[in-house]
């Protein structure tokens, strides 16, 4: 008989922890959770307080049975589900089915698999924070209640199949409108004009790029404009006006939060989010390693926080002044952002001496790639600024002035090691000009023109739809991948290559939303339901009083939605193709696995 029993969510991190505990600690899963609200009905008593009602979820029935009997056989039971709200909300239902009392001492949690996290973790258990489950009941109540009520509303005026939700038809609503703004795009001309200068004695070229007209910026939009300059600097001498000469820090990153992680990891390493996460979690949970035996090699996955211990600030310095020395050492601190969720530290490698490339061959290629990722950005974060030294000149011509720009780079520091990916970064490390002085006169070998278009916002991709969700406080680390997952799969946007469009049905089903269920769809309304989240999980709010507020203007609107609403007929997209049993044109369908042709005389529906 076990003197403790440990349950946690998932076999791999049981199978992990195991390792750590003595023979009188047994440790299982529950994987995931076990009890939810019912699939067949809403499952929420609006009558009653909106009262949740759970239930065991179906096929879990012997589990729960092995999950009694092995805790009525131990002395004491601990509920090591992730430490977030979510595994917070596990526990307690745990607690729940094994009749815990709610003033249990049961509840433990560490924020890396590791000997001594797990160990200390178990030393210090708490009772379950009723906070932060009625935090995670409030969100899981809301979207039960926008789901269950939107949707037959969308299947009855659209099509079946259809869903709506906080999160979701938020984000369709940023892709749509991005979609809208790139359509009713106008070009704008404009033009450059570059001289490719020489300074005589070091017999070097530059170019210096025109800015303006006695010493004011001005924005060339026509071929006139640009032939106006031209005449009245043809000729005419380049002397140098002024040259300002200086040195630029650029500092690292601060080590992953879960959206900083995903966004990385799709410019970096083309991983999507869904495929971010997976990896990640088995990182977390345990990875066997030669030497090592089975050990969790990154911190909890799913944070917002930019947080780390002192002690892997301890071990992060030991490793950069071992290998690069004393002058590539920062201890930096960085600010979390007000709204995040602080309760463990960013995502970092839970062994330093661990480097990639030492125990590449226990990884699977992905668990390589993605480790490396996570290892050399936190190692970075603790590094030295970069250092460039910079130039700047500008150079007259008649009252028209031209300037010129170079920097070199003089101390690497973090670049060494890692260098965040920007979307649409252009290459600019190193440019250089020659040694100018005042009142120098350079020569004029050429001047070349360039006539430019502006161009519409980019569409957005897995990774800046992310940024922008984040950036606006909608949803959270652990409803960035399934969020885009869902839209996906409901056909209410494609992927063509990286980038995000709305389909027709997408277009469609936001428009009803917008027009019918504006708060659902806007994103200030998101942010603030998000915020008030946040209170309920500090104690400030009482859950079920954020719930009566929401539904009570939601219920008019609901109401008047489906008086008001008309049938949304979506007409097939017409193919090339005809269909051999009856010869029509066969039309393009949306399956689970994507497109497909049907002959347009069957119903799909």
């Amino acid at each position: 008989m076990a003197d403790k029993l440990i349950i946690v969510e998932s076999p791999a991190k049981a199978n992990t922890i195991k390792k750590f505990l003595g023979g009188n600690t047994k440790v299982v899963a529950s994987m995931g959770h076990i009890r939810d609200l019912p699939k067949s009905k809403l499952g929420v008593d609006i009558e009653h307080d909106f009262e949740p009602e759970y239930i065991n979820i179906r096929g879990k029935g012997d589990l729960i049975k092995s999950l009694k009997k092995e805790a009525k056989k131990a002395k004491i039971v601990y509920l090591a589900t992730d430490p977030d709200r979510e595994g917070e909300a596990i526990a307690w239902h745990l607690a729940h089915i094994l009749d815990i009392p709610e003033d249990s001492i049961c509840r433990v949690t560490f924020n890396e698999i590791t000997k001594e996290a797990v160990k200390t973790s178990i030393k210090n258990p708490r009772k379950i924070d009723k906070n932060l489950t009625d935090a995670q009941q409030a969100r899981r109540v809301l979207d039960r209640i926008v789901g269950y009520k939107i949707s037959p509303i969308l299947w009855k005026k659209v099509k079946t199949g259809l869903s709506a939700g906080r999160v979701q038809s938020v984000a369709v609503k940023l892709i749509v409108d991005r979609e809208n703004e790139i359509e009713n795009f106008k070009p704008e001309e404009y033009w450059n004009i570059y001289a490719n200068l020489l300074e005589e004695k070091s017999k070097k070229s530059f170019i210096a790029k025109f800015y303006g007209k006695d010493g004011k910026k001005v924005e060339i939009h026509s071929k006139e404009e640009v032939d106006e300059i031209l005449k009245n600097i043809n000729n005419e001498k380049f002397i140098v006006d002024d040259v300002k000469r200086s040195q630029k820090k650029r500092n690292p990153s601060p080590p992953f939060t879960t959206s900083t992680m995903q966004q990385e990891a799709s410019r970096k390493i083309n991983f999507t989010l869904k495929k971010t996460m997976s990896v990640a979690q088995g990182l977390y949970e345990g990875v066997k390693v030669e030497g090592k035996g089975t050990i969790g090699l990154i911190t909890y996955m799913r944070t917002d926080s930019t947080r780390i211990s002192e002690e892997a600030r301890r071990f992060a310095k030991e490793h950069i002044v071992s290998k690069y020395g004393e002058n590539y050492y920062e201890n930096r601190y960085f600010k979390t952002k007000d709204n995040s969720q602080d309760a463990h530290e960013a995502i970092r490698p839970t062994y330093i001496e661990l480097e990639p490339d030492k125990i590449k061959e226990s990884l699977t290629n992905d668990q390589y790639k993605l480790y490396k990722l996570i290892y050399n950005r936190f190692i970075a974060s603790q590094m030295a600024a970069a250092v460039y030294d910079t130039v700047s000149a500008s150079i007259g011509v008649n009252s028209y002035l031209f300037k010129a720009n170079g920097q070199n780079l003089k101390f690497k520091g973090f670049m060494t090691l890692y260098v965040e990916t920007l979307d649409n970064e252009e290459d600019s490390e190193n440019t250089t000009i020659p040694e100018l002085e005042k009142n120098q006169e350079v020569v004029n070998k050429k001047i070349e023109t360039k006539q430019s278009f502006t161009e519409p916002p980019p569409r957005y991709t897995e990774a800046s739809l992310v940024k922008v969700l984040e950036e606006k406080g909608i949803g959270r680390p652990s409803t960035y991948s399934p969020t885009i997952t869902t839209i996906l799969e409901r056909r209410y946007i494609e992927k063509n290559q990286k980038q995000l469009v709305p389909t027709d049905l997408g277009k469609i089903v936001n428009k009803l939303l917008t027009e019918n269920f504006t708060d659902i769809v806007n994103v200030e309304f998101t942010a603030k339901i998000e915020n008030e989240f946040d209170e309920i999980a500090e104690g400030n709010v009482r859950w079920k009083k954020v719930i009566e507020d929401f539904y009570g203007p939601f219920k008019v609107t609901l109401e008047k939605a489906e008086k008001e609403l008309e049938h949304v007929e979506i007409k097939d997209e017409v193919s090339d193709v005809p269909c051999d049993k009856c010869g029509r044109m066969m039309v393009i369908k949306y399956g689970r696995y994507g497109k497909f042709l049907a002959c347009p005389r069957i119903s799909w529906m």
